[in-house]
Order: structure tokens, then C-alpha cells, then sequence
């Protein structure tokens, strides 16, 4: 429950509300605590702000990706007089403070004690402002500043003069009953061991593990993963994945501990990239549905796996030690059914590319309606959870659901992506995925910061479009993925050649080096992405062993939608 329930006596009567929590800034001197209500469409916060003058002025919003300009705040506030308000405002693109002409920062209530300052406010999802934020599913980038008051009036305050910054969450979380565990549930842990952090913004840190003895005789299932972090850490653990080493089982894998990206981990450690457990900040411990558990370990399963985590430094200190990791509950207890994973998206090869200076490019991965029903029974699979994942240039992801032609709800969606804050999150409504079915995971790239192609691939320069999908009754099929078909390449890289006068080469020539030839233009662009939007496919129907299903899968025609979802509709703002 909130830390502060006197001010919000009418809230907490809703006793299976769900609270939750992250810190806001660097020292942890301000913390965002939040409730979502679904039934009427409005979240509550309450802020907890540390301060040496209870005169300091403290604004709390969002922005599309932290920014603090464009930005739509809730600005708490000290007047000359000693009176105490909230006001809805918005910045500028100068970063000034412009009070809103629509005030939908409701609810207000405050408490000031000692050096603490304690206030709530609730805000609609959808205010129909166009000065305000649409909170709605995926990530949402929570913007702070403070500064010196007491203040006169707020217009013209600059958020230059102020200290600030932002953090990511997802404020609609999925509010699903908690489910039961044996008695011989078990928590094994996966931690780092007094790692020292680097006086780096962004550190990546990886720590390899072997199972314990009792999971290396037997098959355990997984029931729940959460976060283990360091008390006094929380600011500094910004998300963690834990990854099992897809090798023999009998293979032994390296001990390391050190940066993921330093160029004496060892070569082997590559192969451990299948997501068993993912948790950013804000996130809740993850429970499997009573149906499920996610196998792990048993003589055929390599005992190994590699915690990596996520150190976000704004600060650049260089005294950080860190012990935390991921918790795991355990059983030997099987569950009815086998959770499984599955890779939608992109393929991750170079066939598919994103060119320099462009503001939104798109590229999509297909499992096509062919592979689906050639692999799943005929019940179908039950999607309960998605991970999106892109590297550093994504901004948006998607995954469409098509059946017989007709565009289905979107299995998951994240408008506001954040390579930075990745995690797996529980779908609002299970969704039933039936033979002959298509996915189809679009993500949406911003490179106007790069001067050269960026090729899809596996290092964090690269790109990547991928939905891993968590299900049950685990099938055969592991990935269903796509690229564009060869053939549809080399006729691009021939006409590139014959019509645009570019130095792309023979088809023998290198893709990579194709695609670095081009003197890039907004129209060579285009053309690029229409290629991508009509061209066939080159489709991996992969089973678990690495095989691909029988059939044809080069040059497989695109996924038709006869009939797609039509915009989502906003019945409020359509009534002022």
C-alpha cells in the first residue's frame, strides 16, 4: 500500500489494488508511487520528495521519450504567500513552463513534514488535451524537475535552471490474481557478486552461473522470477535478463564476470541468448499461469546460464558495489503443461537494413499462416506474456494477430520502446494463436543520429526486430521468423546498379558491402522501404532441434490483411 495513506483515505478501501513503485532520481530523493483504476480509466499518484526547503517547486509528468522540452507536468508549487498548489502545465520547446488552459491534474492533496513533502494527484489515461500525455500500454517515460522557490507564478519557468531527469516504467500493468505454489517451491538466486560498477552513464554487466546439483538430475519448473536487488542499489539496477547457454548439455561453459561487451569475454558466452527471465524497473516478481512452468534443467538441458545487468550511472560515480540479480522460484513439482518461448520477428542477418538520417523506418518480420499450421495441434498455443526487443535505434513495436485475413487485437504493442527498459510483460487478455494464423512484429527505427547503413545482426551497433513470446502447451515450434527473399535483394541491388548509376555489386558481392555502397538519399530510402513492404519472404520455420519444418519457405508471399483493425476509438473526445 502507498507509504502516505492519510491523504488517500478513499483509495486504499479498494483493498486489491495494486501499488506500485520506482524511484524517480539518481539518489533516490524522490520516488513515484502510482494505482492504476481500469474502470474509470484514471491512474492516482502519490509523489514522496526528500528536501533541505519546503519552498522547492517539484514537477512530475512524461514525455514521448524523455523529454523535457514538449514534456506535460503536474508542477507542485510554493506561492510568495506560503500557499500550496498543483497546476497542470507543459513546456515549450524552449523548456519554459506554460500553464495548461484544460487543469487535469485532479485530486490534489498534500503533506509537508520535517524535510518531507508528500502530495497526490490522479490523472485521466485520456484527457483529450492536446498539451497533455495519453498514458496507455508499454512504456511510459516519467520526466521530474525541481528548483529553488518560493515562485511568483509559473509561466516562464525555465526547466534549464532546474535539476531534472526521467525515468521508464509501465504505469498500466496487467492485474492478474496471484497463483498457487507447492510446498516444495524454492527460491534459487542469480546474482552478481560484488561487481564493481565503472564510473560509465550505461554499463552492461554479465556474470555466468552453473545450475545447482538438484536441477542439473532433475526437470524443475519455473513459477515465478522477480528482482533481487542490493538494499540501497535501486536506483542504480535498471533492468536485468537472465539467459540460458543453448549448448550440448554436456559442454562446460567459462566462468566470467565483467562488462558484456568487453573483448575478453569469452567467444562460447554467445550462445547464451535464450531469455529465461527479464525485469526492469518498476516491474513486479513474474508469475506463470497455474496451467505452465517454464522447464529448466534435467540431464539434457545445459546447467548453465548468464545473469546480465542493466547499471544505469547518470551520475558517473565510481563507488558503486553491486550484489543483485534475479530470484527464481523452483519446483520439481511439474505443473500440467510445458511454458514455452518463441521467437517472432526478424531474422538476425544482415539482409535487412535501416539507412542513415531517417526519422521513422520501419521493418517487419512475418510468421506466416503456412508455418503455423504446419506446427501447432489444433487447439492452438495460449500467448500469456511478450518481450518486444530491438537494439539501440528502435522507438516503436508491434505485433499484429491476422486470422483468415482479418486483423485480430494487437497482441502487444509498445508506442514508446526503449531498448533501455526491456522486460517481460503479462498480456492483459491471454490470446489464443490457432493453426494457420499470422504474426506480423513491425518495428519502427529513428537514425538520424548515424551517418552509415545499420545492418541487422547480433551486436549492439546492429538492429534487431523480435517478439519472444511466452506460451503454453510448449510446441515444436521455436522460431518463426522472416527476411526479405534473396531473389527480391539481388533484383534491388541490380536496379540500384542499372537505373540509380550506385556501386552495388553482382549478386556474389558481399550484402553488407552492397548495402555501404549506396550514397544514401531520402528517396533511395524510400525505395528501400517499399522493397521491404512488398517484396516475398525467406521464412525460418524452425523446430526446437534447429530444423526447419517440411516445406518451401524461400520466396513465401507476404501476409494479406483483407480486413485491418480500424483506429482505435476515443468515444470521450469525440463528445467535446
Amino acid at each position: 500500500m502507498f507509504v502516505f495513506l492519510a491523504i488517500l483515505v478513499a483509495i486504499v478501501k479498494l483493498a486489491d489494488a495494486k501499488v506500485y513503485n520506482i524511484p524517480l532520481d539518481p539518489s533516490g530523493n524522490i520516488t513515484l508511487h502510482w494505482m492504476p483504476d481500469y474502470s474509470k480509466e484514471k491512474v492516482t499518484f502519490e509523489v514522496h520528495f526528500h528536501t533541505e526547503s519546503m519552498s522547492q517547486w517539484l514537477a512530475v509528468g512524461f514525455s514521448d521519450y524523455g523529454e523535457t522540452t514538449l514534456a506535460d507536468y503536474c508542477l507542485y508549487w510554493v506561492d510568495w504567500k506560503g500557499g500550496t498548489h498543483l497546476t497542470d502545465t507543459w513546456t515549450d520547446k524552449d523548456g519554459k513552463f506554460r500553464e495548461d488552459e484544460m487543469q487535469n491534474c485532479e485530486d490534489f492533496k498534500f503533506v509537508r513534514h520535517n524535510s518531507h513533502i508528500k502530495f497526490s494527484f490522479a490523472r485521466k489515461f485520456d484527457t483529450c488535451d492536446e498539451n497533455d500525455y495519453v498514458i496507455e500500454d508499454g512504456t511510459t517515460h516519467v520526466v521530474w524537475a525541481f528548483g529553488d522557490g518560493p515562485l511568483y507564478r509559473i509561466n516562464g519557468l525555465s526547466i534549464a535552471e532546474a535539476k531534472s531527469g526521467f525515468q521508464r516504467t509501465q504505469l498500466l500493468k496487467a492485474l492478474i490474481a496471484k497463483p498457487n505454489f507447492p510446498p516444495d517451491t524454492h527460491a534459487l538466486y542469480f546474482t552478481s557478486d560484488r561487481a564493481k560498477v565503472p564510473s560509465d552513464e550505461t554499463t552492461y554487466w554479465c556474470h555466468v552461473h552453473l545450475l545447482p546439483a538438484t536441477l542439473r538430475d532433475k526437470k524443475h519448473h519455473v513459477l515465478q522470477f522477480g528482482p533481487a536487488i542490493q538494499k540501497g542499489n535501486e536506483p542504480l539496477v535498471h533492468h536485468m535478463e537472465l539467459f540460458h547457454c543453448e549448448l550440448p548439455a554436456q559442454q562446460k561453459v567459462p566462468s566470467y564476470q565483467g562488462p558484456c561487451f568487453a573483448p575478453d569475454k569469452p567467444a562460447l558466452l554467445d550462445n547464451c541468448k535464450r531469455v529465461l527471465s527479464a525485469w526492469a524497473m518498476g516491474a513486479q516478481p513474474f508469475d506463470y499461469p497455474e496451467e505452465a512452468g517454464l522447464p529448466i534443467g534435467g540431464p539434457d538441458f545445459n546447467p548453465y546460464v548468464m545473469l546480465e545487468v542493466h547499471y544505469n550511472n547518470p551520475e558517473l560515480k565510481s563507488d558503486w558495489i553491486d550484489s543483485s540479480g534475479i530470484k527464481l522460484l523452483v519446483t520439481p513439482t511439474l505443473r500440467p503443461l510445458d511454458a514455452g518461448v518463441m521467437e517472432l520477428g526478424l531474422e538476425y542477418i544482415d539482409k535487412m537494413a535501416i539507412p542513415p538520417s531517417q526519422p521513422s523506418f520501419l521493418l517487419s518480420g512475418y510468421c506466416i499462416s503456412e508455418c503455423t499450421a504446419v506446427s501447432l495441434n489444433q487447439e492452438g498455443i495460449v500467448i500469456f506474456a511478450s518481450q518486444l526487443h530491438t537494439h539501440l535505434t528502435g522507438t516503436r513495436v508491434e505485433t499484429r494477430h491476422i486470422r483468415d485475413g482479418r486483423e485480430l487485437p494487437l497482441l502487444n504493442q509498445d508506442r514508446h520502446y526503449s531498448a533501455h527498459f526491456q522486460e517481460i510483460r503479462k498480456l492483459k487478455r491471454p490470446v489464443r494463436v490457432l493453426p494457420g494464423d499470422a504474426l506480423v512484429t513491425t518495428c519502427f527505427y529513428n537514425t538520424e543520429d548515424r551517418v552509415n547503413i545499420t545492418l541487422g545482426g547480433f551486436s549492439i551497433s546492429d538492429e534487431m526486430c523480435v517478439n519472444y513470446v511466452h506460451y503454453y502447451p510448449k510446441s515444436r515450434l521455436e522460431v518463426c521468423k522472416s527476411s526479405v527473399s534473396y531473389e527480391s535483394l539481388w533484383d534491388y541491388f541490380r536496379f540500384m546498379r542499372d537505373w540509380d548509376g550506385q556501386d552495388t555489386l553482382e549478386p556474389q558481392g558481399a550484402i553488407s558491402k552492397n548495402y555501404g555502397s549506396i550514397d544514401w538519399t531520402p528517396a533511395r530510402a524510400n525505395v528501400l522501404q517499399q522493397m521491404y513492404l512488398e517484396s516475398p519472404l525467406s521464412m525460418q520455420c524452425n523446430q526446437s532441434n534447429g530444423e526447419r519444418f517440411p516445406g518451401e519457405w524461400e520466396n513465401t508471399p507476404l501476409t494479406t490483411i483483407l480486413y485491418p483493425l480500424p483506429p482505435k476509438a476515443r468515444p470521450a473526445c469525440e463528445q467535446l
